[in-house]
């Protein structure tokens, strides 16, 4: 399911991404389609290569279209890591926000860590967030990554 440009898509998994402009420059640069999936109340980009596609309301609705629709030589861009997990199978590849790699060799670690720390919130009502800020660094180790990413997708 790739592009004309042979270099395939990048998916962004929209609602509350912190890196869509990121995102767009990386695409705009290298001639890739970049799809914007959410919800609704995302304004559409003037740039033709970004598409917008608004979902159903309803939980999950974005994450159950992209894994449907990614594939091989395509990049998923989100923070949800069920939805990482099912385009890693799907032969895509994946970054997270803050510039971590999502694949094979680690998507089963990760998702196991994000089950333990669910039960582990659920256990202890008193244990919640544990998460940091998104940050500087973050936004540029995105940048860094997912320019690396996409030159890999597009081979």
């Amino acid at each position: 399911m790739s592009d004309l440009n042979g270099g395939g898509r990048i998916f962004i998994d929209a609602d509350a991404c912190p890196v869509k402009a990121e995102a767009e420059r990386v695409a705009t640069r290298h001639g890739m389609r970049m799809i914007l999936v959410s919800n609704g109340g995302i304004r559409p980009s003037a740039n033709p290569l970004v598409e917008s596609v608004f979902v159903a309301a309803g939980p999950d609705e974005a994450d159950k279209w992209i894994a449907e629709a990614c594939g091989p030589g395509d990049v998923v861009v989100t923070g949800d890591i069920p939805l990482a997990a099912k385009c890693v199978a799907a032969g895509a590849k994946v970054v997270k926000h803050n510039g971590e790699e999502l694949n094979g060799a680690n998507i089963g670690n990760v998702l196991a860590t994000r089950d333990l720390m669910q039960d582990l919130r659920s256990a202890d009502p008193f244990r919640q967030g544990g998460g940091r800020p998104f940050s500087k660094a973050d936004r540029s180790r995105f940048l860094e990554v997912l320019e690396r990413v996409v030159r890999q997708a597009k081979l």
